[in-house]
């Protein structure tokens, strides 16, 4: 917000505007609910029109052009937009979680489940984007809401259309999270988006970014370094998730991991997040689960047992709602995929590791102490689950408790 300028709220006639939630360059975004009888609660976005230059009018007209055309669930959606004498207003999607950035800084460091079932929802949005020519060139954990445990893109203001072999020259976005060949005021292309993705990754594993400085100096010394990026003295994390974070942090665009590749890293597991085929994916595997428990090949059954628990937790997290009743039916396929492990082990005299045949069911876990499935939903927790408990959100692990994996 400009120096002097008032913070009463504007008028709209449409909508009462209330808490200032924030203000940027040549914006400020407030809560406001719809009048009439919806009460709908929605984030107005309030750009004076006297603070505009050329730049930040094309950004805008932009923005509102991009997010007219953009349906995705994991975006935030612009409902309308209005304009008066003074103001133009965006009014957008209320996202009740506030930022990943608070949510990062409200829990220090966030677990690797956590974090790629994050990651997973902004892949998706990237994908969607991708498909269409479009990047955001400002990721960072400021621009991305929670909506109870969804996560939504926002702030599509310096967004671009861009085809893979569009380039630009033009400094956009947040330093901390720019792409070296931006920083460095060379021309860049999409893959900037790559990098911002694997700052957010690192933040969200150690919390803080791999280049966090105390002045804009020294964060441009350590960008314009030709050092790869290393992980923490002791980090902690798996063998894929190491992979794809320094694939994303390469300095060189040209072997900076790809999009395409990005979208099937077995880290991100794209298969199994949240979606409304899960339920029908889980019930498919389940149903051989059942035949081959019934003719005795238990091996075989195990393996269809925890590849169904993979689509059934997600199932139970889609959209955001929980699902009651897949509950009970999660309880029970834990249970018995339980005792076929025990009775595996007994059996052969190995460890559950060495039985399992047909997949690799802890696909890209090498660290997990545990068969462990992430569920995230908003305010609930069965009983006998355990829970992580972090603001607006509770992380619930359903784990077959057995003997422990290899260490890290």
């Amino acid at each position: 917000m400009a120096i002097g300028q008032t913070f009463a709220p504007p008028k709209l006639a449409d909508f009462i505007l209330t808490e200032r939630l924030g203000s940027g360059t040549y914006a400020t975004v407030y809560k406001a609910y719809r009048k009439g009888n919806s009460r709908e609660v929605v984030a107005v976005k309030v750009v004076g029109k006297k603070t505009l230059n050329k730049a930040s009018t094309e950004n805008l007209l932009t923005e509102i052009e991009i997010l007219k055309t953009v349906r995705h669930p994991h975006i935030v959606q612009l409902k309308d937009f209005q304009w008066d004498a003074e103001n133009i207003y965006l009014i957008l999607e209320w996202c009740s979680g506030g930022d990943l950035s608070r949510f990062i800084r409200s829990r220090r460091i966030l677990p690797e489940s956590v974090a790629r079932r994050f990651l997973q929802q902004i892949a998706c949005a990237l994908q969607f984007l991708h498909e269409r020519n479009i990047s955001h060139l400002d990721l960072k954990p400021q621009n991305i809401l929670l909506s109870g445990s969804v996560l939504k893109l926002a702030d599509f203001g310096f967004a671009q259309y861009m085809s893979p072999w569009d380039e630009k020259c033009v400094l956009r976005g947040s330093p901390l999270y720019m792409a070296p060949e931006m920083v460095c005021r060379r021309q860049y292309d999409s893959r900037v988006d790559l990098w911002s993705v694997g700052v957010i990754l690192y933040e969200a594993l150690f919390g803080r970014a791999p280049f966090a400085s105390k002045s804009y100096a020294e964060l441009e010394e350590k960008i314009r370094s030709n050092q790869p990026v290393e992980l923490p003295p002791g980090a902690r994390v798996s063998k894929d998730c190491r992979d794809l974070l320094l694939r994303l942090l390469e300095r060189n665009p040209d072997a900076r991991i790809t999009f395409e590749e990005f979208f099937t890293h077995p880290f991100l597991d794209m298969e199994h997040m949240p979606s409304a085929e899960s339920i029908v994916k889980a019930k498919e595997l389940v149903l051989w689960a059942v035949q081959k428990d019934q003719e005795g090949e238990h091996s075989e059954a195990l393996s269809f047992y925890c590849s169904a628990l993979e689509h059934f937790v997600p199932a139970i997290h889609c959209k955001g709602k929980i699902y009651f009743h897949i509950l009970s039916v999660v309880r029970q396929y834990v249970s018995r995929a339980e005792e076929l492990k025990a009775l595996l082990a007994s059996d052969n005299k190995r460890s559950f590791e060495e039985a399992k045949t047909s997949r690799d069911v802890l696909r890209g876990k090498e660290r997990t102490p545990c068969l462990c499935f992430q569920i995230v939903f908003n305010s609930f927790f069965p009983e006998g689950l355990s829970m992580w408990v972090a603001p607006n959100v509770i992380f619930i692990q359903v784990k077959l408790i057995g003997k422990s994996l290899s260490p890290y």
